[in-house]
């Protein structure tokens, strides 16, 4: 009993000592009273889904929001941790989640929520999701919304899209703006050749077409943008047209030796691709080679849908082979390798005539105004070799860190040679004749290393790019002139016959290092800091050699010889706040910007300049986002900008004795500010897209040029004078515009209705014999290009533009001058017989040119192109066709280049009128779907398998 009692009184006793000690890690926290709720919708292949309804339900009230631009959506004051999330979204299956969670927490952060894609068939309806879809930096096509023909390939399918205008040439242009490189399921294709990729991939294996704002490999993984975007084009596969082998192939030849073939080899298995591809050719500068160009609305790039309304005349052969290789080697390594090579050989006949301004003040303070005319005629030989070579190996340890590096060697080879004669008057008479031969091997290696490591904080991540560039230029220029000087009444009364090598040797390094941090302040808000230094160094050796009859070469001293070496060192350090809300994201900050530009005139002395400045710019970038088919954004970005080495050595430049040049080593670096704006709107219901693009920049210690007149020594009438280059700095110049596109989709696509325009304003600045000037260019380009498929036997594509320049100077005694071009189009086709396998295609188009500076040209050109084709084969791939090139023999060329004291215009006459005779096939086997241990690969938003 007593020993009961004992145990008795010790465990009351233990209890009440545990009892005044605090429990290990706390009590239960009690239940919060109010909570936040976030988390992030995605669809199956890990793309942010944006403008999804997520309503958050408990047991005493209910409330909804939608998802932001990044697919991440919050709920602030939550009374219960126990709730029903329902979320819905069109093109997608509704999901119902009921959630348990901890009431204690103030942050209640969800696992990734997945929606699956659904179609809803009503009545042998489908509706599925809008055909464009604007994301933060892409644009979206879902390319099964546009029909082709069967066999066709991408650029075909291109100019179905609103916004997309391209070239026979296969340049593209969105919304105004030109693509510059090639992507297929995120990785470069054909070496990023833009023009390759799209004329030689089929349509139908096409799933979507994306219009990148590509800031960067560094952007893309970090997400810190830094200057302005490249647009670029980047080709999604159908997961079934992902494993299989493609083979098309063309010949064609014609006569006056013109040929052209191509051949696209192609073995694709999910990420892995193997590709051989080659284009060769001798066809007319300007004409188009590949056959009709495919409609007003999709001519682009540099004509603005006017067949021959720009080029240079002559004649172009050339050979393009290159070779894609990609391929997974194991779960963590991927590797893409792209080999091209190119040759171009062109012969060019031109024609040019123009005016030049001057105006010097008289004793007296009157302004003298005195105008020079010029006519010249040349031809020239152009011969052009490329190699270009790049590997890009990524390296996936784990999850938290990445690895890609990218070696390139590119070796350029070039000669050229040419006769011409120009003969001046007005300010001075004298004709010049002379040739020009010349030579240039430019090696170039370089590579990119790029190294990020993401923390376990969501969001949370760290990088670093090295990259490194050599450049080796030498160049030899044989100049032979013969200038024939002349008094008022055109006689001949002095000659001079200069004959000169000129060897140059330019040596420009490359290096750059980036180190960008990104720290989460909450699941909506980041900080982001990123610092930078870019040297480009350049090392220029000039020795000028005068060439004696006998063909000695002799030294000319070193007054003609220049060894000048210069560096521009760039620094950057930006502090950036970034918040991505449901409807809107902001990026604000600041960037400091200290430059240094050195330079060491060697052949002095050694004498060295030195120039430095600070810059202090803002980042500021602003994105609305209605839904997904409705965005509008402004972003603004500046950067300086080094002299080259012609603007900044220290001698005279005489390689052209009617217009040396003097650099100036006490140049500045410039700076340019820029702002742009973009208002995008797709209405799905009514297929109606509209686009518009704004932009405005100014410079601060432009770059500009000094045209001073200076008595020609060599002139025995000593009235002849030359025009002597120099540069200054000078602030004020500045250039707003802005471009355009309505585009409306009728009767299920068989109308299309496209309307683009453009409009800008450039003011710069410059001087002349030492006055300052000022020119004031606007330009107008309207173009209305509809597209016309009442069936599937007729398409026709009328097509009208109108292009307006007017310029005004103020040197000269005409102040302004025009240029305006009217064009009239159509192209189409009709496809005839049993299962419309005959295709009978015409082209024409007629330009109207007119201005007050117009001259000389021989008339308003009609051009016209045709051909027939017959389709054979069960399958319809293999086609024979018979072209027909401008067959009313007009096509020419008229450009304008206007300077900062007068104009250029350059006519160009070409042999374009051939015939041509060409085959191809297109043959292709698939074989499903990549798959994994039998199970489906998933997709990243780019279309690349994991």
């Amino acid at each position: 009993m007593k020993q009961t009692l004992l145990i008795i009184t010790f465990i009351l006793f233990a209890a009440k000592l545990f009892a005044q000690v605090p429990a290990r890690g706390g009590n239960a926290r009690p239940p919060l009273p109010v909570r936040e709720v976030s988390g992030i919708v995605k669809d199956s292949t890990d793309e942010a889904i944006i403008g999804a309804t997520v309503k958050l339900k408990t047991a005493t009230d209910s409330t909804v929001t939608t998802t932001n631009a990044d697919g991440i959506f919050v709920f602030k004051n939550i009374k219960s941790a126990t709730f029903v999330l329902s979320i819905t979204s069109i093109g997608f299956k509704p999901l119902v989640r009921r959630m348990l969670n901890n009431d204690a927490v103030a942050r209640l952060v969800l696992d990734p929520i997945i929606l699956g894609a659904q179609s809803n068939q009503l009545a042998a309806v489908v509706v599925n999701a809008p055909s464009i879809t604007y994301k933060t930096d892409t644009v979206e096509y879902r390319a099964s919304d546009y029909k082709v023909r069967p066999n066709a390939t991408v650029d075909e399918l291109l100019k179905k899209m609103e916004g997309m205008e391209v070239g026979s040439d296969g340049s593209v242009t969105h919304q105004g703006q030109q693509i510059t490189k090639a992507k297929l399921n995120g990785k470069d294709y054909a070496g990023g050749d833009l023009a390759r990729a799209i004329q030689s991939l089929g349509a139908d294996v096409v799933e979507k077409i994306q219009v990148v704002d590509d800031y960067g490999d560094q952007a893309a993984r970090t997400g810190i943008k830094d200057g302005d975007p490249q647009k670029v084009l980047n080709i999604t596969t159908r997961a079934d047209r992902s494993v299989g082998n493609t083979a098309r192939i063309n010949a064609g030849g014609g006569n006056n030796s013109r040929y052209e073939s191509r051949v696209a080899l192609e073995r694709r298995d999910g990420n892995k691709v193997l590709n051989i591809n080659g284009n060769f050719r001798n066809t007319v500068n300007g004409v188009a080679s590949s056959g009709i160009a495919g409609g007003a609305g999709g001519a682009g790039g540099g004509n603005n849908g006017a067949p021959g309304a720009t080029g240079s005349g002559g004649t172009t052969t050339s050979g393009s082979p290159s070779i894609t290789y990609r391929d997974q080697w194991t779960p963590k390594i991927e590797v893409n390798m792209n080999y091209r090579y190119n040759y171009t050989n062109v012969n060019s006949v031109n024609n040019s005539y123009g005016q030049s301004y001057y105006q010097s003040r008289l004793p007296n303070g009157t302004a003298q105004s005195d105008t020079l005319f010029f006519v010249r005629n040349s031809n020239q030989l152009n011969n052009n070799k490329q190699h270009n070579f790049s590997f890009e190996f990524e390296y996936s340890p784990d999850s938290s860190n990445f690895l890609r590096v990218t070696p390139t060697i590119n070796i350029n080879s070039s000669s050229a040679s040419s006769n011409s004669s120009r003969a001046d008057s007005g300010l001075r008479f004298q004709n010049n004749n002379g040739s020009n031969i010349s030579s240039n091997t430019t090696p170039n290696f370089g590579g990119i290393i790029f190294y990020q490591h993401i923390f376990k904080k969501p969001r949370r991540n760290a990088s670093i790019q090295l990259s490194y560039n050599h450049t080796n230029q030498q160049q030899d220029n044989e100049q032979n002139t013969l200038i024939g000087y002349k008094n008022n009444l055109g006689l001949v009364t002095g000659n001079l016959n200069t004959h000169r090598l000129i060897t140059r040797d330019n040596l420009t390094r490359n290096f750059r290092t980036s180190v960008t941090y990104v720290e989460p302040l909450s699941l909506i808000s980041q900080f982001e800091f990123n610092a930078q230094v870019n040297y480009r160094g350049y090392d220029n050796n000039a020795l000028t050699d005068s060439i004696a009859p006998s063909g000695l070469r002799l030294p000319m001293g070193e007054g003609l010889n220049n060894v000048y070496n210069y560096a521009f060192t760039e620094s950057r350090l930006a502090f950036n706040y970034r918040l991505n809300q449901t409807k809107y994201n902001l990026s604000f900050g600041v960037t400091a910007v200290p430059t240094s530009l050195t330079g060491d005139n060697v052949s002095r002395g050694n004498i060295r300049t030195t120039r430095n400045n600070f810059f202090v710019i803002p980042i500021a970038r602003f994105q609305y986002q209605w839904s997904r088919q409705h965005r509008a954004s402004i972003n603004y970005s500046g950067s300086p900008v080094e002299p080259s080495f012609t603007q900044i050595q220290p001698i005279i430049d005489t390689s052209n004795r009617q217009n040396p040049i003097v650099g100036n080593p006490n140049l500045k670096v410039s700076f340019r500010h820029n702002v742009n704006a973009q208002y995008n709107n797709y209405l799905s219901n009514s297929k109606f897209n509209i686009s518009v693009n704004l932009y405005g920049s100014t410079v601060r210690n432009q770059i500009a040029t000094n045209n001073v007149r200076i008595l020609d020594p060599a002139d025995p009438n000593k009235k002849a004078y030359i025009n002597q280059t120099n540069y200054v700095n000078l602030s004020g110049s500045y250039s707003a515009g802005g471009n355009y596109n309505l585009a409306k989709q009728l009767a299920d696509r068989k109308y299309n209705l496209s309307l683009n325009g453009s409009v800008t304003f450039n003011h710069s600045l410059a001087m002349v014999d030492n006055l300052p000037t000022t020119t004031n260019a606007w330009r107008l380009n309207q173009r209305f290009g509809p597209r016309i498929n009442p069936n599937e036997s007729i398409e026709v594509n009328p097509f009208i533009s109108y292009d307006y320049t007017k310029t005004f100077l103020t040197v000269g005694s005409i102040s302004t001058t025009t240029l305006q071009r009217t064009a009239l189009a159509i192209d189409g086709r009709f496809f005839l017989m049993k299962e419309r396998s005959l295709t009978i295609g015409y082209e024409a188009s007629k330009n109207f040119i007119g201005g007050n500076i117009q001259q000389s040209v021989s008339s308003n050109p009609l051009v016209i192109n045709g051909y027939i084709e017959k389709d054979f084969l069960a399958r319809r791939n293999l086609t024979f066709r018979i072209q027909v090139f401008d067959i009313l023999k007009q096509n020419n060329f008229t450009n304008q280049v206007i300077n900062d004291n007068g104009y250029t215009n350059t006519l160009s006459n070409a042999l374009s009128r051939y015939f041509m005779f060409s085959v191809r096939t297109n043959l292709q086997k698939w074989s499903g779907s990549p798959s994994r241990n039998g199970r489906p690969m998933r997709r990243r938003g780019d279309g690349s398998f994991y």
